[in-house]
C-alpha cells in the first residue's frame, strides 16, 4: 500500500456565517484546515495511508487539532510539540460579485517557530513512497523554510517521490525573503508540481509569462522551461479556474509530463458552497490519480479535476467525498441525484 507523508501547518479556521462580512459577524464557525493537511484528508478518504507531520502547541487547542487529525483518519504519530499557539485564519465567504477574503493570524505560531533539526526525517519517512509539501510552509517563516528544505532533501536521498503545490500567498511572505530567494532550491528536488506557469516562473526568478492554456503549441514549450531548470521534475499540472462570480466557477486542468500534454474539459460549478480548499482537493486527487493510474495520465488529471469540482459543494476546508463519488463524476454522473 502507498504511504504519503505531508508536512505543513494545521490551523484553526474562523469563518463568518451566512456570507456575512467581518464587521457584521457576532460569531464565527470554528473548524480546522490547512493546505497540506487538507491533502491528507482527501487521500485518507480515498483509502490511502496518509500521515501529516506538523508542530503543535502543548495546550488544549493543540490537543483539539490532534483529535481532528485522528477524526479524519490521518496518521499523526510523528507530531511534535512546542511553541506558543496554533495558527488561525479568518474567512469572510463571498457571494455573487463579492469575493471571499482571508485574514491570517499565524505569526509566532508553533509551525512558524519550528527549526531545522526538530524532526527526525529519516525515521518519519521510513516506509513512505511519497512526500508532499507546499509553498505555504516556506512562506510563513525563514526557520519553517529551512525545516521544509531539510525534509525535502531527506526524501530525495531516500528516493521518495516529492510533490509540491506552489500555493503562492502574497500575504504570508513577510520575513524579508521573496519566493525566488527560497523556492528554487526547494523545487529542484520535486518530481510533481501543481501550479500556474506564471507562478512557477515567478518563484524561480525568471521573467513571467501570460500563458494561453488552450494553445497546445505554446504550452509544451512553456512547461518544458521548468523541466530544463528542475532536474528531478517529471509531471507538472495546472488547475484551470475561470471565475464567473464567487458563486459560479468553471474548472478544468492541464498536465504535462515532459512529452505529452493532457487536457481535462471545463466543468461548470454552481452554486459554490465553499471555494477554500478546492486547490488542495485538486492536489489530493492528483496524487491519488498518479499513484493509482500510473499508466493513464489522462485519468489521473480527470480524477483531480472531478475532486476539485466536488469540493466546491462542501463547506469547510476538507474535501469530504468518497472515491466512488469522484469516479461517478468522471463517468458523467453530475446531476446530484439522490442515492437510494
Amino acid at each position: 500500500m502507498s504511504k504519503v507523508v505531508a508536512f505543513g501547518e494545521i490551523m484553526l479556521r474562523l469563518s463568518t456565517e451566512r456570507h456575512l462580512r467581518f464587521s457584521q459577524s457576532t460569531a464565527f464557525d470554528a473548524s480546522y484546515g490547512g493546505g497540506e493537511f487538507n491533502v491528507c484528508v482527501s487521500l485518507a478518504n480515498y483509502g490511502v495511508n496518509a500521515e501529516f507531520v506538523t508542530r503543535l502547541p502543548e495546550n488544549e487547542i493543540g490537543i483539539s487539532a490532534l483529535k481532528e487529525m485522528r477524526k479524519m483518519n490521518v496518521e499523526s504519530k510523528n507530531i511534535i510539540y512546542g511553541g506558543e499557539r496554533l495558527g488561525i485564519y479568518f474567512l469572510e465567504t463571498g457571494a455573487g460579485t463579492r469575493g471571499s477574503n482571508v485574514v491570517y493570524d499565524r505569526a509566532h505560531s508553533s509551525m512558524a517557530t519550528i527549526e531545522k533539526g526538530n524532526i527526525d526525517w529519516e525515521k518519519v519517512l521510513e516506509g513512505a513512497n511519497w512526500f508532499h509539501w507546499s509553498g505555504i510552509t516556506p512562506a510563513i517563516s525563514e526557520t519553517a523554510a529551512e525545516a521544509c528544505l531539510e525534509a525535502i532533501k531527506v526524501a530525495h536521498k531516500l528516493g521518495i517521490t516529492i510533490s509540491c503545490d506552489l500555493n503562492y500567498r502574497s500575504k504570508l511572505w513577510q520575513y524579508g525573503k521573496t519566493p525566488s530567494d527560497v523556492m528554487p532550491e526547494m523545487l529542484k528536488y520535486s518530481t510533481v508540481i501543481l501550479g500556474d506557469i506564471d507562478t512557477a516562473y515567478f518563484m524561480l526568478g525568471i521573467p513571467k509569462v501570460n500563458p494561453n492554456y488552450q494553445d497546445e503549441k505554446s504550452l509544451p514549450v512553456l512547461y518544458s522551461k521548468l523541466f530544463d531548470l528542475l532536474p528531478n521534475l517529471k509531471t507538472v499540472a495546472t488547475t484551470l479556474r475561470y471565475s464567473v462570480s464567487a458563486s459560479h466557477q468553471r474548472i478544468g486542468g492541464v498536465l504535462f509530463d515532459g512529452k505529452m500534454l493532457y487536457h481535462a474539459g471545463i466543468k461548470e460549478v454552481t452554486p459554490v458552497v465553499d471555494r477554500v480548499g478546492s486547490g488542495d482537493a485538486f492536489m489530493g486527487g492528483l496524487i491519488y490519480g498518479l499513484l493509482e493510474y500510473q499508466n493513464n495520465k489522462q485519468k489521473a488529471l480527470d480524477f483531480a479535476v472531478a475532486a476539485c469540482c466536488l469540493k466546491h459543494t462542501i463547506a469547510g476546508d476538507y474535501n469530504l467525498v468518497t472515491l466512488k463519488e469522484v469516479e461517478n463524476m468522471i463517468d458523467g454522473n453530475s446531476a446530484g441525484l439522490v442515492s437510494r
